[in-house]
């Protein structure tokens, strides 16, 4: 199953930026760059194709076992969510980037997958190893994602947070200039992943989560709002709060 995922490494994020030579005007090499930025933003907000492109990240060390055994079962049930918004609307078929890392340096994302049978197999001969967290790997992906070709949405369930706060609060606040909001689900009550999931979900306009450890239920609720908002935008993720606790608990704090 490795050959079904591409190896990250730490700083496939952006480019080095050259120092510049003496004399040069340094604020309209910057201005330069912040505008070219922009205008990718503003062409990623008219592109249709983001519908429907959904990050899938789960924290795969040691004492996420249950939880990935849980996330086998329920990612079926995000591709099923999201074809049901499509046909009712005429939003996009669901898209996913399965992301995960386990290990001491192993994180591996998984090409663009559409159908639910093949994501599951591929989860199913992963297993948790002992390690740290990874989550600049899995954030600084989704950037690349989004600027290339667009991501409506990242979801990231984990328990722990054992990195640099304010570089991941950098990113976030980029994945929020692509448009592409990161749902922060935590598994238990770590302060630390708590702090900064909360953080992340804000700079990013998406929203953070707390569920049971076990609670398939809760999980479930909150995959099936996610892809609903992935396959057709803020407006699917409204119908579906008028039954699903977990879509009213995203858009109480989308912006």
């Amino acid at each position: 199953h490795e050959r079904a995922f591409a190896t990250m490494s730490q700083d496939s994020k952006r480019p080095p930026v050259a120092e510049p030579r003496a004399g040069s005007d340094v604020a309209s090499s910057n201005r330069a760059e912040i505008d070219s930025f922009l205008a990718r933003v503003k062409s990623l907000q008219a592109n249709a194709a983001t519908a429907g492109r959904l990050i899938f990240a789960l924290d795969a060390t040691m004492s996420r076992q249950p939880t990935w055994d849980m996330a086998c079962q329920l990612q079926a049930e995000m591709f099923l969510e999201a074809g049901k918004v499509g046909r009712e609307s005429g939003g996009a078929a669901l898209s996913m980037r399965l992301i995960y890392f386990r290990g001491l340096n192993e994180c591996r994302a998984s090409p663009w997958i559409s159908d639910a049978g093949k994501l599951a197999g591929l989860m199913s001969r992963i297993t948790c190893q002992g390690g740290h967290t990874q989550i600049r790997k899995v954030l600084t992906d989704a950037r690349r994602e989004a600027t290339v070709s667009g991501v409506r949405a990242l979801v990231y369930v984990g328990d722990a947070m054992e990195e640099n706060v304010d570089e991941l609060c950098g990113t976030a606040g980029e994945l929020g200039l692509l448009k592409t909001p990161c749902f922060m689900f935590q598994e238990g009550s770590d302060p630390a992943a708590e702090k900064a999931f909360q953080e992340i979900a804000r700079l990013s306009g998406g929203a953070w989560c707390r569920f049971v450890p076990g609670a398939s239920a809760q999980l479930r609720e909150l995959l099936r709002a996610a892809a609903a908002y992935a396959a057709g935008g803020r407006s699917a993720l409204v119908r579906l709060a008028r039954n699903s606790q977990g879509a009213t608990m995203l858009l109480g704090q989308m912006r």
